[in-house]
């Protein structure tokens, strides 16, 4: 029986090294990008957001060492990417009873915020409570946390929704790893949900509307993406994102400097995304 307090994908931390050029190059690929946020010494990190309906994209980059954030660090000196995905949850402290329950050691629930820059001049604060699961329990190299938030409206600020290529929503997850089927379980298992075979990946189904999980061997991404596309992705992890447009056509203007169309999809690859694929689809109903 899935989770009652994990509600499916919220959003994708994308680690960064240098956090202000990245909000310029994805600015560059039609995101409208959020004022930067700081958050507390403790965390010792900084972020942007790209803030679709339900979810969202945060890039993330080190202003300070700490200890809170030296997991960051030992990625970041090996590659730039995906190195977290948060799941939504409504209440963190029976959302962390209830992953104890399955067995993990979850580790929460923290409070925690931040300031936030509003249209118009405004400071607002966006709060949240998380929690964690074991770091050790990272299917397809992925480490991931559940979120609470308590003040929405300055995180989903409407001016910051509408991106020039269109986007509407994060529709999958693509992970690449050895064993897909093996990932996939995992991943299920951590948040009590099935993975199923589908053509060249393992499904998972994150919750609702959210995103879903895909994972891939090397042979079944290669035919999933073209060379071109694949280019400056890392060997493992969460290497793709794929996004609904409400206008293909926008993206792919958006991307004209970089995207590659394929099938029905343009694609701006991974050299040109810190690491990450990121494809783009036609909204469907």
């Amino acid at each position: 029986m899935p989770l009652k307090h994990v509600l499916g994908v919220d959003h994708v931390m994308v680690t960064v090294r240098d956090l202000d050029a990245s909000a310029e190059t994805w600015r560059r690929l039609g995101f409208t990008v959020s004022p930067r946020g700081t958050h507390s010494p403790h965390l010792g990190s900084g972020n942007y957001t790209i803030m679709f309906g339900e979810d969202y994209v945060e890039l993330l980059g080190i202003l300070a060492e700490t200890e809170h954030n030296k997991p960051m660090r030992d990625f970041l000196r090996q590659r730039e990417g995906v190195e977290r995905i948060a799941f939504t949850t409504d209440d963190a402290a029976a959302g962390a009873k209830e992953v104890q329950a399955q067995g993990f050691d979850a580790d929460g629930p923290v409070h925690f915020g931040r300031p936030v820059d509003l249209p118009g001049g405004a400071v607002g604060e966006a709060r949240f409570n998380v929690f964690r699961w074991p770091l050790d329990q990272a299917p397809g190299g992925i480490r991931i946390f559940a979120c609470e938030h308590l003040t929405r409206d300055a995180v989903w600020v409407p001016a910051w929704q509408r991106h020039a290529n269109g986007t509407q929503r994060i529709l999958r997850i693509e992970v690449l790893t050895g064993d897909p089927a093996a990932a996939a379980a995992q991943l299920g298992r951590l948040i009590d949900r099935p993975a199923m075979a589908e053509g060249d990946a393992h499904r998972v189904a994150s919750g609702g509307t959210r995103a879903d999980f895909l994972f891939y061997d090397a042979a079944g991404f290669a035919r999933r993406y073209p060379d071109a596309v694949r280019q400056g992705a890392a060997p493992e992890g969460a290497v793709a994102l794929v996004l609904a447009t409400s206008d293909i056509a926008a993206a792919g203007r958006a991307l004209a400097a970089t995207g590659v169309s394929h099938g029905a999809a343009v694609s701006a690859p991974a050299h040109a995304a810190n690491g990450i694929i990121v494809s783009f689809i036609p909204q469907t109903a």
